[in-house]
C-alpha cells in the first residue's frame, strides 16, 4: 500500500464521522438556506474544526454559493472540500537550505515526540541528507536511550550526554559535531514540559542562543509534535506553544488512530501554522511531508493528485 492508501485508510475514523455527517446534512436538504449553515457549522464543530475554523468556513462558503448563485445542495460538499484544501495549503515544505540546518522539536510527553524524531531522521536520510541528532531532553527518564534506539534504527549519527546535563550543552555539541562532520541537518530533541511556561520559554531561549552564537546563518525549523487523538486539546496545546515558543510548523501524529482528523484544519486556520509532516502509522516510513490536497482527496474518499 502506498503513502495515499495508508493515508486514506489512517483518515477512516474521521471520514466516517465527519464526511459521512456532511453527505448525510446535504442530502437531506433540497435547497441552500440558512439552516444548512447552522447544521453545518454544527458538524464542523463536532469533528474537532473547531469553532472559529468551523464559522470561518461556513462564512467562505456562504460567500461563494450567493456570488456563484449556487442553489443545489449537493454542490455544497465539492465547495467545502475546496476552501479546506486552500486553508490547509501554504507553508509545508522545511527551510532547511543552508548547511547544516537546524530542526528543534518540541512537545509534551505522549505525544511521540523521540519516535517523530526518530522517523523524521530516517525519512530525510532517504532524501540523501546527512543527519544528525542530538539528544537534549536530558530530564524525562529513559528518553537518551529511546532516541539512541531511533537513532540506529534511522542508521544517523548522535549526540548525547548523561541523564540531567543542561540541555543547551547537548544542542552546543550537537551543532560542533554536525559541523565537523559534515551534517546537512541536526535535529535536536527538547525537553516536552508546558506546565511552566516560563521555564520552557527560559530553556529555548538558552537553546536558541547557542544556535545563534554557534551557527548564526543557519536555517532553523521550531517543530512542535501534536497527538491527533487528542482533538481539540492538540489545538490548545499548539495555541500555547506558540506563544512561548515561536514555532515554525507542526507535526501531527497517530492519525490513524482518530476519529478527530478535523482538528487539522483548525490548527492551520486559527493559528496560521503551518502543518509539515503527519504520521500514519508505526512504521519507520509511516511519517511523511504533508500535502494539502491530497490530505482532503484522502479525507473526503478522492484520489491522490497526478505528479
Amino acid at each position: 500500500m502506498g503513502f495515499f492508501g495508508k493515508l486514506a485508510e489512517g483518515l477512516k475514523k474521521t471520514r466516517e464521522s465527519m464526511v459521512r455527517a456532511v453527505d448525510e446534512l446535504v442530502n437531506s436538504f433540497t435547497k441552500i438556506d440558512e439552516e444548512l449553515f447552522e447544521e453545518l457549522e454544527e458538524t464542523l464543530i463536532l469533528s474537532d474544526v473547531g469553532i472559529v475554523t468551523a464559522q470561518a468556513i461556513c462564512n467562505e462558503l456562504r460567500a461563494r454559493i450567493k456570488k456563484q448563485g449556487i442553489t443545489d445542495a449537493s454542490e455544497v460538499k465539492g465547495l467545502l472540500k475546496q476552501i479546506i484544501a486552500e486553508m490547509l495549503a501554504g507553508g509545508e515544505a522545511l527551510n532547511l537550505s543552508t548547511k547544516p540546518s537546524v530542526i528543534l522539536v518540541i512537545g509534551v510527553n505522549g505525544v511521540g515526540k523521540t519516535t517523530t524524531i526518530g522517523k523524521l531522521a530516517a525519512n530525510l536520510k532517504a532524501e540523501g541528507r546527512r543527519v544528525l541528532l542530538g539528544a537534549a531532553d536530558t530530564f524525562r527518564a529513559a528518553a537518551i536511550e529511546q532516541l539512541e534506539i531511533w537513532a540506529q534504527r534511522a542508521d544517523v549519527e548522535l549526540i548525547k550526554q548523561s541523564e540531567g546535563s543542561d540541555p543547551a550543552a547537548v544542542v552546543f555539541d550537537a551543532i560542533t559535531a554536525g559541523k565537523s562532520r559534515g551534517a546537512d541537518v541536526i535535529i535536536c530533541d527538547t525537553a516536552g514540559r508546558l506546565h511552566n511556561k516560563k521555564n520552557l520559554m527560559d530553556e529555548l531561549s538558552k537553546i536558541s542562543r547557542v544556535i545563534q552564537r554557534e551557527a548564526p546563518d543557519c536555517d532553523t525549523e521550531v517543530l512542535l509534535v501534536l497527538d491527533a487523538t487528542t482533538g481539540q486539546n492538540a489545538l490548545n496545546q499548539a495555541r500555547q506553544f506558540k506563544e512561548a515558543a515561536g514555532i515554525t510548523g507542526i507535526i501531527l501524529t497517530k492519525l490513524d488512530g482518530t476519529a478527530r482528523g478535523g482538528v487539522v484544519i483548525g490548527i492551520k486556520s486559527e493559528l496560521q501554522v503551518p502543518i509539515k509532516y503527519i504520521g500514519v502509522g508505526e512504521q519507520i516510513d509511516d511519517l511523511r511531508p504533508f500535502d494539502a490536497q491530497d490530505f482532503v482527496n484522502a479525507l473526503f474518499g478522492g484520489e491522490p493528485e497526478q505528479a
